[in-house]
């Protein structure tokens, strides 16, 4: 996996945006997507809002996913898994970026074909402690017709990300603006932020 990480992380260095087609193995997405499917069978998603915890706003004219938040306390073998992975990169990221990570969150996210998320920063304007953003795929046999690219607004250019199975996207939360282009069919992910505090 050391070699993945490095991927990620010099590719971030390179350009302000990490990628790392491989970082879930094919296993383990093909699982989370299991689970995710599941939990939209079961109607346990909710609509996705903007904002935080103190200043929440569902508008369906900017985002239209929604969401399910994974956590240790389900006790899912394979959410148990993801999370071990991403304690593996974190580790290897504050050892060798001296980044001083101290937690993370993470959730679903399902993007029903017609669907969007607009133009937004990641950092919240009244709690900092957001660090980084980090999505990852799980859709088989994407293609670019499909739309549901991931948009990045870099300072002198755009750049399009096919979301395509396994791969992961790595950028600073409070400096990169983001957008999910309209999506063609059924988009899945996981997406989160390296936290500290």
């Amino acid at each position: 996996m050391q070699t993945i990480f490095n991927e990620l992380i010099d590719s971030y260095i390179d350009n302000k945006v990490g990628i790392a087609t491989d970082f879930l193995s094919t296993s383990l997405a093909s699982n989370l997507k299991s689970n995710l499917t599941s939990l939209l069978e079961t109607n346990q998603l909710l609509s996705a809002g903007t904002g935080n915890d103190t200043e929440v706003v569902h508008n369906t004219l900017y985002r239209s996913d929604s969401i399910y938040w994974l956590d240790r306390k389900h006790n899912d073998p394979y959410e148990n898994d993801f999370f071990d992975l991403i304690d593996r990169f974190v580790e290897h990221l504050n050892r060798t970026c001296y980044t001083g990570i101290t937690g993370y969150e993470f959730h679903y996210a399902f993007y029903p074909s017609g669907s969007f998320y607009k133009k937004h920063l990641d950092q919240f304007r009244n709690n900092p402690s957001r660090q980084y953003s980090m999505i990852m795929y799980l859709n088989t046999n994407w293609t670019s017709a499909d739309g549901g690219q991931l948009r990045i607004h870099n300072t002198d250019h755009k750049q399009d990300i096919i979301p395509t199975n396994g791969k992961s996207v790595f950028f600073k939360s409070s400096e990169l603006e983001h957008e999910v282009l309209l999506t063609n069919r059924p988009r899945m992910s996981i997406t989160g932020w390296l936290k500290v505090g």
